[in-house]
């Protein structure tokens, strides 16, 4: 469990500057170059990914139950990350009124992807993971939005071809995702 947490504070705090420390981001930016920071927080974030899938995957192999929760948990959790799916990729199709709307689509789609695991889950090592992701979500949302409110940044209306194909990909992502893909790299088939 230890080097799930570690991996979760090394990730989640090199995502969380522009939540907790914008002006130090600022200034660091500034002071060592955009290339420097960004070659820095990749580093960071792909350790802390590391770590956290590594740790995830011992604290799996000893589980400290909390709770079983119902089998129909599975079922609402295949429909919340079909949503979070679809949000995931109305942040990378441009033009679609998904964006338009939420305006930080992505944040949105790991928010939901984290409660459905959360209802579908109950040891130690999936609330920790889950939570954490969830409490980040949460938090940087917040903190994107007022950022735009100060910014008065204004989202383009969404175009119906695009906001089309945004539903689309989204259900062919999370189709190949919860039919193949969960079971191949994690070992859990979701649907069963």
């Amino acid at each position: 469990m230890a080097w799930l947490i570690v991996g979760l504070v090394l990730f989640l705090g090199a995502h969380s500057t522009r939540i907790l420390a914008e002006n130090w981001r600022s200034r660091t930016i500034g002071r060592i170059g955009a290339q420097r920071w960004k070659g820095g927080y990749t580093l960071v974030s792909l350790a802390g990914f590391g770590l956290l899938i590594w740790g995830f995957g011992q604290a799996r192999m000893a589980p400290v139950v909390l709770w079983s929760p119902p089998h129909g948990m599975r079922h609402l959790t295949a429909l919340l990350t079909l949503v979070a799916f679809i949000l995931l990729a109305a942040a990378n199709v441009p033009g679609n009124a998904v964006k338009a709307r939420l305006q930080h689509p992505m944040v949105l789609a790991v928010k939901l992807w984290a409660l459905a695991h959360l209802l579908a889950n109950g040891n130690l090592a999936h609330v920790v993971l889950f939570g954490s992701f969830l409490v980040w979500a949460a938090l940087n949302f917040r903190a994107a939005r007022g950022r735009d409110q100060l910014a008065s940044i204004v989202y383009p209306a969404g175009r119906t071809g695009a906001t089309v194909i945004t539903v689309l990909v989204g259900i062919a992502a999370w189709a190949g995702f919860a039919f193949w893909a969960h079971a191949a790299w994690i070992g859990v088939s979701p649907l069963e």
